[in-house]
């Protein structure tokens, strides 16, 4: 009856030894990593003068400030075109009159 006994137990610390091994190796797995969000998944991005003819390699401020910089181009040139780019009337006259 002893004997059943020890062996029971040593079977019983055998499961509960591989089980804390599984448990162990499942919980680093579930660790989680150090590491950002935000890491490239994809080819380096690069600064717009180091490749300035490939706006796709371009890091993501580069790009953001490029596209509002044009945008404010057009806006002002269109603008200026069809204002015809003429001064305030007001200010014509102030200035003739200071004359």
């Amino acid at each position: 009856m002893a004997a059943q006994q020890a062996r029971s137990l040593a079977q019983i610390l055998r499961l509960s030894s591989s089980h804390t091994q599984c448990v162990s190796s499942r919980a680093s797995q579930l660790q989680p990593s150090r590491r950002f969000s935000a890491e490239h998944h994809g080819p380096a991005k690069v600064n717009f003068w180091e490749d300035p003819m490939s706006p796709s390699k371009w890091k993501d401020e580069h790009f953001v400030l490029w596209s509002l910089s044009g945008w404010g181009v057009l806006i002002y040139s269109g603008y200026k075109f069809f204002t015809g780019g003429k001064k305030d009337a007001t200010a014509e006259k102030v200035q003739e009159g200071s004359h």
